[in-house]
């Protein structure tokens, strides 16, 4: 089998690649977790971090930042090119923008990851594709990995580089491997001191623009996975393809292809075979970016929707004053002050230390990046035909050029980037019911024999007894709690009953599905769901409270967005917990079976037809055809 064919694994290797590439230990303190288990640490959440006095070395570099993007990044220039000018990228790397996150020991701005967030909230409301360019470099790019992992010799040689503005790229996902890396078919073979790599990789962001590759691939004598820095001007790597999107026009996205690439054994990032492991403690901290720039897009959707429904007069007043706009105002302001809390929370407990955050970061990345795609398309029903409008057009018609049509399709990404949102609910999920798998996994191992079952019993037993018990009977202290928190003391309180719930309701799922809960996946997302609101309202509830506490500016104000946020949050969860039991599940999967095995193709009559065979919708590797596919001719349509 070549390094660019589909390499099949069964259900049981991409699960066994996935375990193996966990975090099996929780070396720090977690809310997420806690709230699955029944609990509310909310010594972990309040009182809020709140920012402190910026230091002078990042205000400086912040404010230039904020000057250079106003007067030498045209985002529309960007946008109709697809192209980064070469006179932005070189600012960027004039200014250090692409060493945020590098210790000042390797030349880098040494940038906190509060710090650091706080700037790509700046970048994401003014330009997606800069947001992109930066991102892709520093949270998933060379420089944090080496950070963790790198040996001392690795970091000497790649993170001055990386800071001065070499560009660097991520690349693991491949024509036939999505999001399952059992699958990886692009190999490193050891010979001597080096490793020859031979594969294509897809969708490699600033892929077209790297000097510098992370780059996945395995070993085909022991099939485990390993990290390495590659350097895109050594013989063998090649562009093979720029991709183009709907959105982020000018994003250096490419396939990359590895033609018997000799990479030194010295240029592995951590231990060999840990490849996965690295990547995914990586995006702990590198899926905090776009929580952070999805709070700039909500601030920016706020600033349209404010500036426009002031200035337009519909039927004598102006149209924030009809109730169908005024509520979607309303709710847009409270979930924008929620994103805004979320991802400062997010950030600050990485820099705080002793924490895990990989629930955390993920709820956070995943919350965020829905609701910012929810605000954009709230701000373009509110600015109607002007939001549909691209901003050139709004101009030369004598308008204000007010990018929401950009907005819209850059954001859409942000649901795939970094982790889909289908990816971020499974492994939120997988991490929900940890405790149980480790309490009780070998009830529901179909591999575990009868007398391993019964042996498990005991500790079973016991861990059940003392946990479960409490779900309930706490609840009966619980009625007048939380009264130091004024009007949100209610909403905390649901919290917490809402914490034990969830814990019930998880366990009884397990209970009653036992080995068949993986395959449950829309029971599994409710829970998910259920508790990244129920982080939402106590990160939002903590950031109002203290702001009060402290005497800051607008803090009655942040308490009124905060209780809303709340209010709409207990209706979701409400729902959530409701449809655990009560739902459609078993007929939609009925429906869909129907649907994909023909027996719903009439529905199709009518249309013009793809006109492409069974065989058209596999993917291809670009390099392992003698030329590229051509344009399919046109079959007879359905119906």
């Amino acid at each position: 089998m070549g390094a660019t064919d589909a390499r099949i694994t069964t259900e049981e290797e991409s699960r066994e690649v996935a375990e193996d590439a966990r975090e099996k230990e929780w070396v720090g303190r977690t809310c997420v977790r806690e709230m699955f288990l029944g609990n509310l640490p909310l010594p972990l959440m309040y009182p809020f971090p709140l920012e402190q006095a910026e230091r002078p070395e990042f205000t400086q570099f912040y404010n230039a930042l904020k000057n250079f993007l106003r007067n030498e990044v045209d985002s529309k220039v960007i946008d109709e090119t697809g192209e980064y000018p070469e006179h932005v990228v070189n600012g960027l790397r004039k200014l250090g923008a692409f060493g945020m996150k590098i210790p000042k020991d390797y030349e880098g701005l040494g940038f906190t990851v509060s710090e650091y967030t706080k700037v790509m909230e700046m970048v994401g409301s003014y330009d997606g594709n800069i947001t992109a360019l930066l991102s892709a470099h520093q949270s998933i790019g060379v420089p944090q990995p080496l950070k963790l992992f790198g040996t001392p010799e690795l970091k000497k040689k790649y993170l001055p580089r990386c800071a001065k503005g070499a560009i660097s790229a991520f690349a693991l996902t491949e024509p036939h491997v999505g999001s399952d890396p059992a699958s990886l078919s692009t190999v490193a073979e050891r010979e001597g001191d080096y490793f020859i790599l031979n594969g294509e990789k897809l969708w490699c962001t600033n892929g077209t623009l790297a000097e510098l590759l992370v780059v996945m691939a395995r070993d085909p004598k022991t099939k485990k996975i390993s990290a390495f820095v590659v350097e895109t001007d050594w013989p063998g790597v090649k562009v093979e393809h720029r991709c183009r999107f709907m959105g982020l026009k000018a994003l250096g996205n490419g396939v990359i292809s590895f033609k018997d690439v000799k990479v030194p054994v010295t240029n592995v990032i951590g231990e060999e075979g840990k490849g996965l492991k690295i990547a995914l403690i990586t995006l702990n901290t590198g899926r905090l970016t776009l929580p952070a720039a999805c709070a700039g897009i909500g601030k920016t959707c706020i600033e349209t929707v404010r500036g426009w429904c002031t200035e337009r007069v519909q039927w004598g007043v102006p149209i924030w004053k009809h109730e169908a706009l005024s509520h979607r105002i309303a709710d847009m302001a409270a979930t924008t002050f929620a994103m805004d809390s979320v991802s400062k929370l997010a950030s600050q407990m990485a820099d705080r230390g002793g924490y895990d955050i990989r629930l955390e970061a993920a709820a956070a990345k995943e919350w965020n990046t829905v609701r910012a795609w929810e605000l954009i398309d709230q701000t373009l029903q509110i600015r109607g035909g002007r939001g549909y409008e691209t901003e050139r057009s709004l101009i030369e018609r004598g308008e204000a050029g007010i990018p929401i049509e950009r907005l819209m399709r850059d954001c859409r990404i942000n649901l795939i980037f970094e982790g889909s949102s289908e990816v971020m609910h499974l492994f939120m999920a997988r991490e929900a019911v940890d405790k149980h798998l480790q309490v009780a996994g070998s009830i529901i191992d179909p591999k575990a024999g009868m007398s391993q079952k019964m042996a498990a019993m005991p500790k079973i037993l016991g861990f059940y007894a003392t946990w479960y018990p409490p779900l309930w009977l706490k609840g009966i202290a619980g009625r007048f709690s939380y009264g130091e928190w004024g009007k949100l003391a209610s909403h905390m309180r649901f919290v917490e009953r809402s914490c034990r719930k969830l814990a019930r309701e998880s366990f009884h799922g397990m209970a009653v599905y036992q080995a068949k809960m993986e395959r449950k996946q829309a029971f599994l997302f409710r829970c998910v769901d259920v508790v990244m609101e129920l982080f939402t309202m106590v990160a939002t509830m903590s950031h109002a409270r203290t702001l009060k506490e402290k005497g800051k500016p607008n803090a009655e104000e942040a308490l009124q967005l905060a209780d809303l946020h709340c209010r709409n949050a207990r209706r979701k969860v409400e729902q959530s917990f409701k449809a655990l039991w009560s739902n459609d599940d078993n007929n939609k999967n009925k429906v869909a079976a129907s649907v994909m095995k023909g027996e719903q193709e009439w529905l199709q009559a009518g249309i013009m037809g793809l006109g492409l065979t069974q065989e058209q919708f596999r993917t291809h590797a670009i390099t392992g055809n003698n030329s590229r596919q051509e344009e399919p001719k046109r079959a007879v349509a359905a119906g």
